[in-house]
C-alpha cells in the first residue's frame, strides 16, 4: 500500500494545576481559540475546543506526523505561556502534569461536540473530578486516585 490513510478522532481532557479556577471570561473563549491554533498549527484539526473553569476538553484528529504526547505537550506548554502573558491574575497559572486522551469513533462525533458545548451546564451538576472518573471508568481506563491529581 503506498498510501498512509489516517482518521483517529482524539478527546483530550487535563485540568488546570490543582483544579484552580483560572478560565473565565474574557480569557476563556480567546484561550479556547487558542488552543485549536495550535492543534491546527499541529495538522490536528480541532472539531471543539471546551471546558469549564478549571480545565479542557479538546476534540480534534490526531495528525497522522505527531505523536499523542507531543501534541498534548506543546498544547500545554505554548498554551500556559500565552496564558501567563494576559496579566497578572494568571502569573501562577500551571496545567496539571497529565492528562486524558480516549479514542472517538466517527459515529460517536456529533455526541462528543454537545458534551463540550454543554460544559457550563454539565459543571452545575458535577465537578470535573466526578467527570474524569466517570469518563475514565466510560472507557474502562484503570486509575488510582492518589495519580491522577495535581
Amino acid at each position: 500500500m503506498g498510501q498512509s490513510l489516517v482518521q483517529n478522532y482524539i478527546h483530550i481532557v487535563f485540568s488546570t494545576k490543582h483544579r484552580q479556577h483560572f478560565i473565565f471570561p474574557p480569557v476563556e473563549e480567546e484561550l479556547h481559540s487558542y488552543l485549536g491554533g495550535i492543534c491546527k498549527k499541529l495538522d490536528c484539526q480541532p472539531l471543539i475546543v471546551g471546558g469549564f473553569s478549571n480545565h479542557i476538553h479538546i476534540l480534534c484528529r490526531l495528525s497522522k506526523k505527531i505523536a499523542l504526547m507531543k501534541l498534548v505537550e506543546e498544547v500545554k506548554a505554548h498554551s500556559s505561556k500565552w496564558i501567563k502573558s494576559k496579566g497578572e491574575d494568571y502569573v501562577g497559572f500551571y496545567w496539571q502534569n497529565g492528562y486524558g486522551a480516549f479514542s472517538v469513533n466517527p459515529s460517536e462525533i456529533d455526541r462528543v461536540i454537545r458534551y463540550i458545548e454543554n460544559q457550563k451546564e454539565h459543571h452545575q451538576k458535577k465537578n470535573f473530578e466526578d467527570e474524569y472518573r466517570q469518563i475514565l471508568k466510560k472507557y474502562q481506563t484503570e486509575f488510582d486516585e492518589k495519580y491522577i491529581w495535581d
